[in-house]
């Protein structure tokens, strides 16, 4: 906050902490939650050293942490040309057309999101039909899961992957992917910088207080992470970004090799785990299953590394003390993380593996005994609630691609019965970075057996986030007094305590309860973020919330 006096005294609202289910002020001293409480007594402490924010309703509650994330492919989407709606190859086609026409001839024709699966004829463009609609132009159209993508001919060139392996007509997947995303990507250090600054401000708007990045070799690279986490020495500390947390994703084989990639990097990372592929996606068919694709026999998609190789990975990562990790889909793919546990933890020994608080992402398709292993072996799992509310409805794509199979997927409540610890994140640009909407996809999970209501949905997005990362202060996505002033101010239509079995009363404003209350999620409308805070640092203020808020 730029006021030169470090009190500050939000008050006239709600506040969501454990401290005090009824709270309706904050004061907040410098970075840190100075004191929770009632208006009545903020009333009473209120003085001339302090800033007064009238809240006016809004309620405040701890800042959001998204547990997986890729912060330049999300800049990257925010600036292409946006292809979520397009219904069929020729809208697809005609939305490249107008968006080359104001572009240069050098430059590269970018758009995200299509699905193939929501057309009706689910026939690709070839790279013909693209190399005409781009005008000759470097093009890559990304998928919405970013598992494979559209290649034009000039960058199938230029990234070398003509009639490679992976590479079939237009679509690029596997290791022609990677080649491609690299040769589509921005070079120069001011275009990288600037999209991590869209990516950021977008974050800072949603309510988010940190992002933990996801980066690895094969997607943006090191010198982008070099970039991201340098942010804040190039400014001189602190900035009014959004704190970034990042894992690197290359597999190591021996402690040694792990400390030698760890000291390599020249910037901290938490581990090296996040993106570091088991499998790829159920979208383009990559998730390693253990039975045929429904909607294609024969297939089971592939696996990028052994049990073995996972094994050593963990192993190595346990005996160093730094967290390890893959990316998981299927039921293939956990299946062999799962044995890759048990051979690291037969080497350096199951209580390493444990303290070492590995972390598995998105594992879509778990069953209870998997889910008991899980937490057996203290693994932390960092899923993603929007995929179901994309994916997960009945004629969706995991039924089309996976039949019965379907029902149990994302299994928010097996995971919570056994034990697993569960950090939610949007995967974005996958995702959009919209946290309300993701705890409101926890509430109405399409398998109602797997639902959670909407206060773990919340701890999911914030106090277990930083547990994830094992931050060091046990107090990060609460308000209670000493806790950091990490928040997020709302205006919400309604405030209430919500669950997911319909059998219950789903809201209750009864003060008996002390429960904190958290806004509707039944109704159409989002909450909308007025600012963010993070450790007393403003990172956002909506026009909204203007100035006549705050008066001394």
């Amino acid at each position: 906050m730029s006021d030169e006096r470090k009190l500050t005294l939000y008050r006239n609202g709600s506040v969501y902490s454990a401290a005090d289910p009824l709270a309706s002020a904050m004061l907040v001293d410098g970075g840190t939650v100075a004191w929770i409480g009632s208006e009545q007594a903020a009333t009473s402490i209120a003085d001339d050293r302090m800033r007064i924010v009238d809240l006016d309703g809004a309620l405040v509650a701890p800042g959001f942490i998204d547990s997986h994330v890729h912060i330049t492919d999300t800049g990257l989407a925010l600036t292409s040309t946006d292809l979520t709606e397009v219904r069929s190859a020729t809208e697809l086609l005609d939305a490249v057309a107008r968006s080359g026409h104001s572009l240069d001839a050098g430059s590269v024709v970018r758009g995200y999101g299509w699905d193939e699966t929501t057309w009706d004829d689910p026939a690709l463009p070839t790279a013909e039909e693209l190399d005409r609609a781009s005008g000759g132009r470097r093009a890559i159209l990304t998928r919405v899961d970013a598992h494979s993508a559209l290649v034009s001919p000039a960058l199938a060139e230029a990234a070398a992957i003509a009639r490679s392996e992976g590479h079939e007509d237009a679509r690029a997947v596997g290791e022609a992917l990677y080649a491609a995303r690299e040769a589509a990507r921005p070079q120069g250090e001011d275009e990288i910088e600037a999209l991590h600054t869209r990516a950021l401000e977008h974050a800072a708007a949603k309510g988010y207080v940190a992002l933990v990045e996801q980066a690895a070799p094969q997607l943006a690279g090191l010198r982008d992470l070099q970039l991201l986490l340098g942010r804040n020495a190039k400014s001189g500390g602190p900035g009014s970004d959004p704190e970034v947390i990042a894992y690197w994703g290359q597999a190591v084989s021996s402690a040694e090799e792990a400390r030698s990639v760890l000291d390599g990097l020249g910037v901290p990372v938490r581990g090296l785990a996040g993106d570091l592929n088991i499998d790829g996606s159920i979208g383009s068919r990559t998730a390693l299953m253990t039975e045929d694709y429904t909607d294609a026999t024969g297939s089971r998609g592939r696996a990028f590394l052994t049990a073995d190789q996972i094994a050593a990975h963990l192993g190595a990562t346990s005996e160093i003390g730094v967290q390890g990790g893959f990316h998981v889909i299927g039921d293939g793919g956990l299946k062999l993380a799962l044995e890759g546990l048990r051979i690291a933890s037969s080497k350096v020994g199951l209580a390493a593996v444990r303290a070492a608080a590995h972390r598995l992402e998105h594992v879509e398709m778990a069953t209870e005994a998997d889910a008991a292993a899980l937490a057996d072996f203290a693994v932390t799992v960092s899923a993603q609630p929007l995929f179901d509310v994309a994916w997960g409805a009945p004629g969706g794509l995991y039924e089309r691609r996976l039949g019965p199979r379907r029902t149990g997927m994302n299994p928010f409540i097996r995971f919570y019965s056994a034990g697993v610890p569960l950090a939610f994140g949007s995967d974005s640009p996958v995702c959009a970075l919209s946290p309300w909407e993701s705890v409101r996809a926890c509430l109405t999970h399409s398998d109602p057996t797997q639902r959670i209501s909407a206060r773990a949905a919340f701890i999911g997005h914030t106090r277990s986030g930083w547990r994830a990362v094992k931050h060091v202060n046990p107090l990060m996505g609460q308000l209670v007094p000493g806790a950091p002033a990490s928040f997020a101010v709302w205006r919400a239509e309604e405030l209430m305590v919500q669950v997911a079995d319909e059998r219950v009363q789903a809201w209750s404003t009864d003060p008996r309860a002390r429960t904190p209350l958290l806004p509707a999620l039944d109704i159409e409308t989002l909450p909308e973020c007025l600012q963010t805070v993070h450790e007393g640092r403003e990172l956002f203020r909506s026009d909204a919330f203007d100035a006549g808020r705050a008066h001394r």
